[in-house]
């Protein structure tokens, strides 16, 4: 915060206030035309005194366990222009009529009642905060209080490029930018609109600003993105962030199931077997993240155990939604409106009291949650995949965050655009899709029925026994235990015929729904990962590599689909390419299916399979 003069820090120290309490501080008086260093001298002596001689902390903000809470979050809307999966559902949330939101005057009266009684650190959130048109000016006042330290937001970095140097100005210091996979088209499927590249354009303002380090949040779902993890790791080798890996939790809405969920333990262990030097930084006190670093790396990066280690004991944090109302716990249904008593015209020292009373309220821990964890099962294990999307620049893990420096370190504010280019890729709008974009290309699809049939190896061996039956004709897991280890291949198609209508919006990308070809290739590429959970006796396969094409065909108002799998195992991958190709079909059916039920699927089948004791298949 900006220095302030000597009087105005006499003045906090020596009135009186509501904790009765003085620091006995030595007063200096200036002499007219005493030159500004000795002021600034003077100025650092009395800090000094401040720290060493620090007033008890308010009783007001001081809760039956003793936590301090000197960090205030304050919602300034209940607006996002976002519609991520783990937030909130795909129509959005019913909003507070205006009148009922907090003015700016309202936000800024309840800051300096908290920042006068202790509070330090404030983060604007939202919904999303950048979307308020008063951002700024609320940055700026703040920014005039005296006693407050930090200021910080909670962004998804859409509007970020665009204001962080106006907010850079008014005060602005700390900066968490929500940021949940580095694949354009993921991010898409994630938060349900576009935006990619104006994120990446806000991470790199902040660097270039100077903010260090730029904290990126990262919500780790399983099936989603935590096959990402060592690539969000690789960007901390040449870049000052923090990424925050963060647990899914439960919120309204968003469908909460305790297998989406990834622990702390399980992403560490991740990351130590790419890493195993990563070293564990030390704790701050009342810190909500774990952090780590590898050793030589310019970032770092943490976890927020929210669900698998809660940090209750050293909570600090009290919150405001947009409303007014004052919630101790992020977790507990318990809300105390400030709003109502401000319009009622209630003095500070009143709101003191309602404050105080709801703090003294709060518990030693969020109970309900735990609660949850312990009726939940055990988290089922993470299939690894090691390159479920070549998308340009991820090819490698370990060059990935050089790539990434060199683009955002060359990035000024007229080629905004090549940074767009190299993440979206160019080239003409041509409707096609694939989960797989070479480095030096642009993103190509084969397609299943063009595509040119490999050499027909012979017809495999065959059995007249079924596999999975055992002598009494039960059904059966077969034991692949004594079986080598090898290199395996499967492909598989599929075809959708839509019908002219729905073939036509889907070719516009004009559906309500959104893009039905990304939307279909990512399904297929999550079904391959799960395919040992959806039908009950396959292995579990450790994928190596998945992807999923389609093809427009405007002869047959068609799209044609094909997946390939592959994995060093005991087991094939054939289930595992089938029911990618199945479920992006069905997934297809899903997003046309307002337009038109006159939708057939088929022609789902293997293509070809290399691998195994059986010998090669490949079908002509």
């Amino acid at each position: 915060m900006a220095a302030r003069p000597v009087s105005r820090m006499l003045q906090r120290v020596l009135r009186s206030s509501v904790r009765s309490c003085s620091s006995g501080a030595p007063v200096t008086q200036h002499r007219p035309g005493e030159p500004s260093q000795t002021a600034v001298e003077e100025l650092s002596r009395r800090r000094q005194f401040l720290r060493e001689h620090a007033a008890p902390f308010s009783a007001f903000l001081t809760d039956s366990f003793g936590r301090q809470h000197s960090y205030l979050r304050i919602s300034l809307t209940e607006k996002c222009n976002l519609r991520c999966q783990y937030c909130m559902p795909e129509e959005g949330v019913p909003l507070t009529p205006k009148a009922d939101l907090l003015t700016t005057e309202e936000i800024l009266t309840l800051a300096r009642l908290f920042v006068k009684e202790g509070v330090d650190k404030i983060r604007l959130t939202g919904g999303e905060p950048l979307i308020r048109p008063d951002v700024v000016d609320i940055v700026a006042q703040l920014h005039r209080l005296e006693g407050l330290r930090t200021i910080g937001i909670t962004t998804n970095g859409i509007n970020l490029a665009r204001l962080l140097p106006q907010l850079q100005k008014a005060g602005l210091s700390a900066i968490n930018i929500s940021l949940d996979t580095l694949v354009p088209a993921k991010f898409e499927f994630i938060v349900r609109r576009k935006g990619f590249h104006k994120v990446m354009e806000g991470i790199h303002k902040a660097i270039e600003l100077g903010y260090s380090p730029v904290k990126v949040n990262c919500v780790v779902m399983r099936g989603l993105n935590e096959d990402e993890l060592l690539d969000f790791v690789a960007l901390t080798e040449g870049l000052p962030l923090d990424v925050r890996f963060i647990e899914y939790m439960p919120f309204d809405g968003n469908k909460w199931n305790f297998k989406k969920m990834v622990s702390y333990k399980e992403m560490l262990d991740t990351l130590r077997q790419q890493w195993p030097e990563l070293e564990k930084l030390p704790e701050e006190e009342s810190s909500t993240a774990k952090a780590f670093k590898v050793p030589g790396f310019r970032g770092q990066v943490s976890f927020i155990t929210s669900m698998s280690e809660h940090f209750c004991g050293t909570c600090n944090r009290l919150r405001i939604t947009a409303d007014g109302n004052l919630k101790v716990c992020l977790f507990g249904n318990s809300e105390v409106s400030l709003r109502d008593h401000l319009r009622v015209g209630a003095s500070e020292e009143e709101l003191l009291q309602i404050i105080g009373a709801a703090v003294g309220r709060k518990k030693r821990q969020h109970a309900e949650l735990l609660l949850m964890l312990q009726d939940s099962p055990p988290a089922i294990p993470s299939i690894s995949s090691q390159d479920p999307f070549r998308v340009q620049g991820i090819g490698h893990r370990v060059s990935f965050s050089n790539q990434m420096a060199t683009l955002w370190k060359g990035c000024q504010g007229p080629r905004t655009s090549l940074l767009a280019q190299r993440w979206l890729g160019s080239g003409p709008p041509q409707r096609h899709c694939s989960s797989r974009l070479d480095s030096d290309t642009n993103p190509k699809c084969l397609s299943a029925v063009s595509r040119a049939p490999a050499t027909p190896s012979g017809p495999p061996p065959t059995s007249d026994q079924l596999t999975h039956v055992d002598a009494e004709g039960r059904a059966a897991m077969v034991d692949v235990g004594g079986k080598p280890d090898t290199e395996r291949v499967a492909v598989a198609s599929a075809v959708v015929l839509l019908g002219p209508v729905a073939f036509k919006l889907v070719q516009k990308n004009q559906l309500k729904k959104g893009d039905a070809l990304v939307v279909a290739q990512l399904a297929g590429v999550q079904a391959a990962k799960q395919t040992s959970q959806l039908i009950p006796l396959c292995h579990h396969v450790a994928l190596s590599h998945v992807e999923v094409q389609l093809e427009l065909d405007s002869t047959r108002h068609a799209v044609g689909i094909q997946a390939s799998c592959r994995a060093r195992g005991p087991t094939g991958v054939e289930m595992e390419a089938l029911t990618a190709a199945a479920v992006a079909a069905l997934t297809l059916y899903d997003m046309c299916k307002a337009v038109s039920r006159d939708i057939v699927l088929g022609e789902i089948k293997l293509i070809s399979k290399t691998g195994g004791q059986r010998g090669d298949f490949h079908r002509t």
